[in-house]
């Protein structure tokens, strides 16, 4: 699973630079689709996929161990360090103006949960031996039926109900609800193992089925948006843009089965990376103020719309791979200097503390 892990970074990236630069702006406003902006709308489409693929991982590999203080701090005090550690480089450097409200969002723990994986991933962790508490109650049948309610009510409704002007209805829902219902949909998969899951073929066709899907989707709501007159940036994603929606679900199930039932390469140096995986999230997803400086200041991607294909397309690849890699030496660097020296210390102490228990 450490390879999906990095694919799915690599695609939120991607997601990234179509969504956060402006260019998907863009793409909505224009009268028509050209090579570029479907290139681009396609680019940018798995962004919802493989968040749902690192939920996946999640719930499927948590739902049969054991939640501690350790795999909380570890993942709290990575959250906070990029915080307040980004934070305070934007300030210092005059790039981001002083507030007390961003003062606030950063140093306040668990501020902002609801509106984003971040902010809301954290206090899930909490919530996870309830959740296993839960599961381990029910059986077979009984979390199939509640696996079944959840998707009707988050993805069923929200996907296909629609009002008279292609509106989908609102179902209002928080990123704490969708994160427990996609836990028990891994948690389905790890405990009640079905004999068509170790169907290889099956996997492998339905990923490839999922992925046009996907990609066709996205291109007929473009088209029909512009029919009709609609300038909505996200219309084209309406079936994927969300974690919730139902080509983001149905291909990040297939897609992560895909890659357990293939036996996806692995090894020392994939683990490695796949180590800094989070924290290549943490650091170029960070903030408004990152998202402007790295997209729009640095990268400059809007301004490559109108440029030649070829061009794009290589401005694309080589920036989403740039900023992959970059990050992830950064966050090489915060394991080994700061990460590892404060757990081996960590775990001194509790043992310690052990002791003198006994």
């Amino acid at each position: 699973m450490e390879l999906l892990r990095i694919v799915a970074m690599i695609a939120i990236i991607a997601h990234h630079y179509v969504v956060n630069s402006g260019l998907l702006d863009l793409i909505g406003k224009a009268p028509s689709l050209t090579l570029n902006s479907t290139f681009l709308m396609l680019f940018g489409s798995l962004g919802s996929t493989a968040t749902n693929c690192f939920l996946l991982i999640m719930g499927y590999f948590m739902c049969t161990s054991k939640m501690t203080v350790r795999k909380f701090l570890k993942l709290f005090l990575e959250v906070e360090f990029y915080k307040i550690v980004i934070n305070l480089l934007f300030l210092f450097s005059g790039y981001q103006a002083f507030s007390y409200k961003d003062l606030f969002a950063r140093f306040t723990p668990f501020y902002g949960i609801g509106k984003g994986f971040v902010p809301s991933i954290v206090p899930f962790f909490l919530f996870i031996p309830f959740l296993n508490a839960l599961i381990q109650a029910m059986d077979k049948k009984m979390h199939l039926r509640l696996i079944g309610l959840c998707v009707f009510i988050f993805t069923i409704l929200p996907s296909f109900i629609f009002y008279p002007v292609f509106i989908a209805a609102e179902v209002h829902f928080g990123d704490l609800g969708w994160f427990s219902a996609i836990y028990l949909i891994a948690a389905y998969m790890r405990l009640y193992p079905e004999e068509w899951f170790e169907r290889k073929n099956v996997w492998r066709t339905s990923t490839a089925v999922s992925l046009v899907l996907l990609f066709a989707s996205a291109i007929v709501m473009a088209l029909v948006a512009k029919e009709v007159g609609i300038k909505s940036a996200w219309y084209p994603y309406h079936f994927i843009a969300g974690r919730n929606k139902i080509l983001a679900l149905t291909t990040s199930v297939c897609v992560f089965m895909f890659f357990k039932k293939m036996g996806a390469f692995c090894n020392e140096s994939i683990n490695k990376i796949a180590a800094s995986v989070f924290g290549v999230l943490l650091i170029h997803a960070n903030s408004s103020t990152m998202r402007r400086w790295l997209w729009k200041d640095i990268l400059n991607n809007a301004g490559y719309l109108k440029a030649d294909f070829s061009m794009l397309v290589f401005h694309a690849l080589w920036s989403v791979a740039a900023v992959y890699i970059v990050c992830t030496l950064l966050d090489m660097l915060r394991i080994k200097f700061i990460e590892k020296p404060f757990f081996r210390w960590y775990d001194k102490r509790m043992a310690g503390a052990n002791d003198r228990c006994k």
